[in-house]
């Protein structure tokens, strides 16, 4: 079997994903448009879903954990009075209710009482999590149900506004990775008394990656690799540190770690050479040692 080229093309690509799509078809898109297999994407968007997408190409796919675990902003429409077996508009109708006498304000008092703050949250059969190798929108569509565990998640932000139709609210919701939009809808509906899904879901932001660094797919923007861990404190070495770090060296705080990491190391000429984070042990000196997270080769 021949062995595959090492990766020539490193970066970040922020792409404004078009609904109709699946992450991984924007993937298999940008292998073809860049001649580059190991590409990644950190946080997948359903397919009906636009917004920002945030993609790794090369190196940079070592990086996205640190993206992956973002916050992020999203905004949707919320139809009352029907449940679907997607939880938003492109599934089957299930259940309809007459919601007619309920107003925006009973839905911000149910979300103040119940879906802000710290929550636990059943992942929906319809999302890409894995059980036993297999995502659970896979098991779905062969009509098998799987019992799912709650999760703790953190919604910072979960807004309601009126639209032109009664049965329809606008929602914006910011909140940690992991959570699911259309569940917090249809719990939404389900703590009103009836019934609801989403629509028209966009994601705004993930982290720091936001819409005004977005791209098209058909002309992708190829950002330097380290804007994937720019949020990161940032930590400069000499070049005799440098030839430690491409060895995989643990290094005392006292080159300069500050602060509780994990930190991006540059080298002298301002390259990012590795991602270092808190090791809990301790130099014969007694000062704390870190250890290398990802140490970036030149070879990828």
């Amino acid at each position: 079997m021949a062995k595959r080229r090492p990766p020539v093309v490193h970066g970040t690509i922020v792409i404004d994903k078009p609904a109709g799509m699946t992450s991984h078809d924007v993937v298999g898109k940008l292998r073809k448009t860049l001649g580059e297999r190991r590409i990644g994407h950190a946080g997948t968007l359903d397919p009906d879903a636009t917004g920002v997408l945030v993609v790794g190409v090369g190196r940079a796919t070592r990086l996205m954990q640190w993206v992956t675990g973002a916050d992020k902003d999203y905004s949707c429409e919320v139809v009352l009075g029907s449940r679907t077996s997607t939880l938003d508009d492109s599934g089957e109708v299930l259940e309809t209710f007459d919601m007619s006498a309920v107003t925006v304000a009973d839905g911000r008092a149910v979300i103040a009482e119940h879906l802000i703050g710290d929550i636990e949250q059943v992942p929906p059969m319809v999302s890409a999590l894995k059980v036993d190798g297999k995502r659970l929108h896979e098991y779905a569509r062969e009509g098998v149900e799987i019992e799912r565990k709650a999760r703790s998640v953190h919604v910072a932000r979960f807004d309601l506004e009126e639209t032109t139709n009664p049965a329809v609210w606008r929602m914006v919701v910011t909140c940690s990775s992991g959570t699911y939009v259309r569940s917090l809808a249809d719990d939404l509906g389900r703590l009103l008394g009836g019934a609801a899904h989403i629509r028209k879901l966009r994601r705004h932001r993930v982290g720091r990656f936001d819409e005004s660094m977005c791209s098209s797919l058909d002309t992708p923007n190829l950002l330097p690799e380290e804007e994937m861990v720019a949020h990161l404190p940032r930590v400069d070495v000499d070049s005799a540190t440098a030839d430690r770090i491409a060895n995989g060296a643990m290094l005392s705080v006292g080159s300069g770690f500050e602060g509780a990491g994990p930190w991006r190391v540059h080298g002298p000429g301002g390259s990012l050479l590795a991602v270092y984070e808190a090791s809990g042990r301790q130099a014969d000196d007694g000062s704390a040692l870190v250890k290398p997270s990802v140490v970036l080769s030149v070879g990828g």
